[in-house]
């Protein structure tokens, strides 16, 4: 998989870094475009970014997830990252989702904005059931992605890794981001007013970084 790496100090490997899967459509490079990169660097983090190459070809053979374990988490943590953050955007959500459901335990965060969380099949399954909290995903598929990162976010809570949402209120996905943000603590959840498009990303990508990394994260 393609990435580009921005470290917080050039030759220096800082303590925490975050993996960001791209929306579709759209490449590693267009967070550096969107002022990613100088976000965290205005803070002052301690915090490398690597950007991520969503083929879609890798989405149809299936092979996403495991060239993401081998290709880009496992060989983060076997230089000594001690914490590591998988996140995207839109479908890049979707993938770090059904990343942290199959590789339990590997990833210490995760920072979902404005996710794509599957379709109305399974959704419309979930509002039948009065919500999340109510329904029964019963035994699934290896291959039901969509209900299996469902299964996932109502279990959430048990689970000692944090999740950070993110979108905006007009997001043509709201409906389903609301439904995920029920499952979740309140303080695990940011609403901020647009839609689906880089503008509301670059907010919510920055107060993601001042909500979550930069009391524990910031250079000295």
């Amino acid at each position: 998989m393609r990435t580009i790496l921005q470290p917080a100090q050039t030759g220096v490997m800082a303590p925490t870094r975050v993996l960001l899967l791209p929306a579709a459509y759209t490449s590693p490079d267009d967070f550096l475009r969107e002022g990613f990169v100088g976000a965290a660097r205005d803070r002052v983090l301690a915090v490398d970014l690597v950007f991520v190459e969503l083929k879609l070809q890798y989405l149809t053979d299936r092979t996403v997830l495991r060239r993401l374990r081998h290709e880009v988490v496992l060989p983060a943590r076997a230089l000594g990252c001690r914490s590591i953050w998988l996140g995207g955007i839109s479908l890049g959500g979707f993938v770090a989702l059904a990343y942290a459901e199959r590789y339990p335990g590997e990833i210490d965060g995760l920072c979902l904005l404005a996710p794509y969380l599957g379709n109305h099949i399974v959704t419309s399954e979930i509002e039948r059931a009065n919500g999340i909290q109510e329904w029964t995903p019963g035994e699934l598929a290896d291959d039901d992605d969509e209900r299996r990162i469902w299964r996932f976010i109502k279990e959430h809570r048990a689970r000692p890794s944090p999740l950070h949402l993110g979108f905006g209120r007009d997001d043509r996905f709201a409906t389903s981001h609301r439904m995920m943000a029920s499952a979740l603590a309140p303080e695990s959840v940011d609403v901020v007013p647009g839609g689906h498009e880089w503008p509301v990303w670059r907010q919510l990508w920055g107060n993601f970084l001042d909500a979550r990394l930069s009391a524990n994260t910031a250079t000295t």
